[in-house]
């Protein structure tokens, strides 16, 4: 019916994991020797000690990781630049992960979580639904 609006629905707020819990999962990350161990551990690191969002990440490329200032500058919604600070827990894990890739991965332009987006994309996967 053409002017009549549908009701809004309830919006539940997003639950948040809390500090002893985030703490739990780094030290867990940290002690993981599995082949895409350091991945996740900055993966998950960015996440939290950043704050950007899913599809920040996804496309976060080297270029825009600077670890001489401690920033990373991402793009979000609506092609929106936000200059973020980098914790400094960071900056040797993501020397120590460039260090483990191939040369080709770490081409500037080249994805940080290469390995990521198939994880992200792929359609079975939850993640993919939030």
């Amino acid at each position: 019916m053409a002017g009549i609006q549908s009701p809004k629905m309830d919006t539940k707020l997003p639950v948040y994991m809390n500090l002893e819990e985030i703490q739990k999962l780094f030290r867990s990350l940290e002690q993981d020797e599995r082949p895409l161990s350091l991945r996740n551990e900055a993966m998950f690191k960015l996440l939290g000690t950043t704050g950007m969002r899913r599809q920040e990440l996804i496309d976060l490329t080297w270029q825009q990781i600077d670890l001489y200032n401690e920033t990373i500058l991402v793009y979000g919604k609506g092609k929106k630049e936000r200059l973020l600070p980098l914790h400094s827990m960071m900056i040797p894990l993501l020397k120590k992960y460039k260090a483990s890739l191939l040369e080709h991965q770490t081409h500037p332009l080249e994805p940080v979580l290469n390995t990521f987006h198939k994880f992200l994309f792929h359609s079975s996967n939850k993640c993919n639904q939030a």
